[in-house]
């Protein structure tokens, strides 16, 4: 092992509270993979910024690090991969005082969250995991979320609802 420097630099807006959309695009030995997830947890009323996600996706605690976990199942040490680049929109929605305020805009993130990664597999993309969600779609938020990705996955512009 050789040490390097390395550089990451993040915006200050991703320290914001509140409910995010994010994708992974990771440059891995097979390929570019994706992965989609959201802010803006389900049992409890916190939304956390983006950039705490981060670190969790690629860390070892088993509960947060999804992103690991999924490159583990198809075989490749995340620490193999050539270059990993996160994508994030939001805040959608600050983030809620109390769970009963919580509740609507984390399912509107929900369903918007599964259509994402729906939609770019849709189109060609390798997306790593499948997110799962009954919530009823917002079109409006939608074609929001599909505008600010489709300049970071232009086929995703080819998706049909």
């Amino acid at each position: 092992m050789t040490a390097r420097t390395h550089t990451l630099t993040m915006p200050g807006a991703m320290l914001q509270r509140g409910f995010w959309l994010y994708v992974w695009r990771v440059d891995t030995p097979q390929g570019e993979m994706l992965y989609v997830g959201r802010t803006g947890d389900n049992p409890s009323p916190n939304a956390a910024p983006p950039y705490a996600r981060m670190g969790q996706h690629l860390g070892h605690v088993k509960a947060s690090n999804a992103l690991r976990t999924h490159l583990l199942r198809v075989g490749i040490a995340p620490e193999e991969c050539k270059e990993f680049s996160f994508i994030a929109h939001g805040p959608i929605y600050p983030e809620q005082k109390d769970m009963e305020a919580h509740r609507g805009p984390r399912n509107i993130v929900a369903a918007l969250e599964k259509e994402l990664a729906c939609a770019l597999g849709s189109v060609g993309y390798n997306v790593l995991n499948t997110v799962r969600s009954r919530q009823p779609l917002d079109s409006e938020a939608w074609d929001k979320v599909k505008a600010a990705f489709s300049e970071h996955f232009p086929a995703l512009g080819r998706a049909s609802r």
